[in-house]
């Protein structure tokens, strides 16, 4: 499964400053910072990544499925 870091990168910010810098809607980065967006739109990661000054793979980690869990 792959796990958008958001806070991480933040640094203190919140996610409104985020929305306010990237224009995108503050419930679709809130979804992405709780794990349930189920798409990742590249020109938004791109706005991302050019807010927080960092790269895709700073944002993006793949972390294991949950034990027991059916496919």
């Amino acid at each position: 499964m792959i796990k958008i870091e958001l806070e991480k990168l933040l640094n203190g910010r919140s996610l409104y400053w985020l929305s306010q810098q990237t224009n995108i809607r503050w419930a679709t980065l809130a979804a992405m910072n709780n794990g349930k967006a189920q798409r990742l739109n590249l020109e938004d990661l791109d706005l991302i990544c050019d807010a927080l000054e960092c790269q895709p793979g700073d944002l993006l980690v793949r972390v294991d499925r949950k034990k027991g869990r059916k496919r």
